[in-house]
C-alpha cells in the first residue's frame, strides 16, 4: 500500500506526482535541474533498439547507487537495469514503439539487479510525439 503522495518537487517547479495524468509531458518538459528536484526516480531513454539512457535524475541515482555519469549513454535494459529486460517492462516499450502507440502503464515490480530485492512501483511512459521514453520509479511502498 502506498503512503499518501506528497508533492514530488519543490515549490518553485511544476508540481509532478507519480500518478498524475500527463506525467509524460511534465517529465519531457523538465530540464535536468527540474528532474533532479523530483522525489521519484526518473530514467529517460531513447526509442532505438538499444534503449540508451539519456536522462537520469538525482533521486534515482541516490536510490540505486549509480552515478548519472556512469549511466547516461549506456543501454538501459542490457547494462543498467537488466532486471527490467523482460516482457513486463522492456517488451511493453518495444511493442508501443512498433505499433506507434502511446504507453502509460503502472505496475508493481521488484528491482533485483545490483541491489537487494527492492519493491517499487513503475510507471512506463512512451509517446509517438516524444523521442525520449521514461520509467518513473516510486519507492517506499
Amino acid at each position: 500500500m502506498l503512503v499518501a503522495e506528497e508533492s514530488l518537487v519543490n515549490d518553485s517547479l511544476p508540481q509532478a506526482q507519480f500518478a498524475q495524468p500527463g506525467l509524460m509531458e511534465v517529465l519531457g518538459g523538465l530540464d535536468d535541474h527540474g528532474l533532479d528536484q523530483l522525489r521519484i526516480g526518473v530514467i529517460g531513454f531513447g526509442k532505438e533498439p538499444e534503449a540508451v539512457v539519456v536522462r537520469y535524475n538525482r533521486f534515482e541515482s541516490t536510490s540505486a547507487g549509480l552515478e548519472r555519469d556512469r549511466v547516461v549513454g549506456l543501454q538501459l535494459f542490457t547494462v543498467v537495469a537488466q532486471c527490467m529486460n523482460n516482457y513486463l517492462v522492456a517488451q511493453r516499450f518495444d511493442d508501443a514503439v512498433a505499433a506507434g502507440e502511446a504507453l502509460d502503464a503502472t505496475l508493481d515490480f521488484t528491482f533485483t539487479f545490483r541491489m537487494k530485492a527492492t519493491p517499487v512501483r513503475l510507471r512506463l511512459l512512451s509517446s509517438p510525439a516524444h523521442a525520449t521514453q521514461f520509467v518513473a520509479v516510486l519507492r517506499d511502498l
